[in-house]
């Protein structure tokens, strides 16, 4: 297994994971300065870790292609980096004190800090992508626009009559589905693969993001541990919108109406945060989240089957699978 995906080829394996390691060792040269404090600023998020789930994918879509090739790599870098940039933003829209177990940049140094060396990692991604060709900086450009109108429409709310789940669902693909779609785009370019299966893997990247994020809004309900490297029910305090109770909050059940009130913004009583959790995790909302996850990830699974047969198709569809094993 490399990052959470089973590999049944070994080959394949070490592969992957030996592109993700030049992702690693490039991504800390992009992110240094000679100025000290941008040097400490801009690697804090580094060095704290996380999943790289990102530059894994452009390793797998560069394997309908020729992985090995230096573009791969850079590729990887422009993502992970435009990806390590919204996190710095992100902390300071949500005034999140914590980031990946450590004080969040904005907490350490003052929101226009981190703003400005989210600001600046956007910057090295585009100088960087500007060496892949004028096609890659277009594709890094409109998924940057994505990225910035998804926080803008999150940020904003629906319009009045909007359908929030609608809304939502189009915030999360533009947030995070878009991202990863470039991710797997970008590998499959740079590495030479035909047309057909660069589009294949951007709409089979767009999806499974989607499927991911909102697997996620399923385990910060279900899951009763912090093991998942989030605490249940952080939503529910900050009252953030997630898939469950948008479901939940389309009841027209009178025995909801307590259920609904309390899901109508932030929780600040910890015990109230509990009793909400216990609720959702009985209701049919929970059940019908889980289902629309399962029918996204089998889309995905599906796209799937333009590719030709590889063992790299088999780990983006074992990937599928993670998908709806982990939202059981």
């Amino acid at each position: 297994m490399v990052l959470g995906v089973e590999f049944d080829d070994p080959a394949l394996a070490a592969r992957v994971e030996a592109g993700v390691d030049r992702a690693e060792l490039a991504l800390a040269e992009a992110v240094r300065s000679p100025d000290d404090f941008l040097d400490e600023a801009a690697g804090h998020l580094l060095s704290a870790g996380g999943k790289r789930f990102r530059p894994m994918l452009v390793a797998l879509g560069a394997e309908l292609g020729d992985p090995e090739r230096t573009e791969v790599t850079t590729a990887a870098v422009v993502v992970e980096l435009t990806h390590l940039a919204t996190l710095y933003h992100d902390d300071v829209m949500d005034e999140a004190p914590l980031r990946r177990g450590a004080p969040s940049a904005n907490a350490r140094w003052t929101n226009s800090l981190a703003i400005l060396v989210g600001d600046f990692l956007f910057a090295q991604a585009s100088d960087l992508v500007s060496t892949l060709g004028t096609e890659a900086v277009s594709i890094q450009a409109r998924t940057f626009s994505r990225l910035v109108r998804g926080q803008i429409r999150e940020t904003i709310g629906p319009k009045a009559q909007a359908d929030a789940l609608e809304h939502y669902l189009d915030v999360v693909a533009d947030k995070t589905g878009s991202l990863i779609a470039t991710s797997a785009r970008l590998g499959a370019k740079m590495a030479g693969a035909a047309p057909e299966h660069e589009r294949i893997l951007t709409e089979f990247g767009e999806r499974i993001g989607i499927a991911f994020q909102l697997s996620d809004d399923i385990i910060d309900i279900a899951s009763e541990s912090d093991d998942s490297g989030k605490t249940p029910g952080t939503d529910l305090r900050e009252g953030v919108p997630t898939l469950p109770t948008l479901f939940a909050q389309r009841s027209t059940d009178p025995a909801d109406a307590v259920l609904l009130e309390r899901l109508s913004g932030p929780i600040a009583d910890e015990a109230v945060v509990q009793e909400v959790l216990a609720e959702l995790r009985r209701h049919p909302s929970m059940e019908q989240a889980r289902a629309f996850v399962r029918a996204e990830a089998a889309t995905a699974r599906g796209l799937l089957d333009g590719l030709p047969p590889s063992s790299a198709r088999s780990a983006l569809e074992a990937l599928c699978t993670t998908l709806t094993t982990r939202i059981v």
